[in-house]
Parts: C-alpha cells; sequence; structure tokens
C-alpha cells in the first residue's frame, strides 16, 4: 500500500478591504470638521484604480466625506494639503514620508497642524 503525503501549502491572505486609521485635526482646523479633533475612520484598501490610498487620496476623501464645512479653500488648495498646515505621518513629518504619495497603512495616525492664526 503506499502511502500519498501532501502538503498543504497556507493559503493566501484575503485582500483586507479596508484600513482603519486615525486622523487628528489641530490648530484650528477642527473647526471644518465638526469641531472633533480625533476621527476614527475607515478607507477603502484600494482606490478605484485598484491602487493604494496616498495622503492625496485621504485629503480628497477627507473633504468629500468628514468635512462638513463648506469652506474647503481652508484645509485645501491645487488638491494639496494648503500651505502652512503640517501633516505628521505617525508623529515624523510627513516631508520624510513621500509627502502626498505616502501610502496609508492600516493602523495609521494622521495628524494634520494649522500654523496659521489670526492675529
Amino acid at each position: 500500500m503506499s502511502t500519498i503525503e501532501t502538503t498543504s501549502e497556507p493559503k493566501p491572505k484575503e485582500t483586507e478591504k479596508s484600513l482603519s486609521i486615525t486622523v487628528e485635526f489641530t490648530g484650528g482646523l477642527e473647526m471644518l470638521f465638526s469641531n472633533q479633533r480625533k476621527h476614527k475612520i475607515t478607507i477603502p484598501a484600494r482606490t478605484i484604480s485598484g491602487k493604494t490610498p496616498t495622503i492625496k487620496f485621504l485629503v480628497q476623501y477627507l473633504c468629500e466625506n468628514v468635512m462638513k464645512d463648506p469652506r474647503k479653500e481652508l484645509f485645501v488648495l491645487d488638491e494639496s494639503v494648503r500651505p502652512g498646515i503640517l501633516v505628521l505621518i505617525n508623529d515624523a513629518d510627513w516631508e520624510l514620508e513621500g509627502e502626498a504619495n505616502y501610502e496609508i497603512q492600516d493602523g495609521d495616525e494622521i495628524l494634520f497642524v494649522s500654523t496659521l492664526h489670526g492675529g
């Protein structure tokens, strides 16, 4: 009698369908987002084009789905975060992470800080 050995290869992980992240607004930006500083949001793990979402995607998503204030120009200029707003990704300056092209990971913490204040 012969014995047939079978090896069971691990099944490929099911593709994640969403990413859970924390987004925080300070320096007055929270006024544009229902006066709420911290938002726990879930975004798609893939964009319509099949790519991993980036900060650029997140900014557009925030404007379309989270921001209730109509004054989007206080947050965005030319489809990017307006000058004078610092962006930290997991406590690191976004300039060190690829700026708007940073690919968002599950569990990321994104902080937007306005340095523009009235006098």
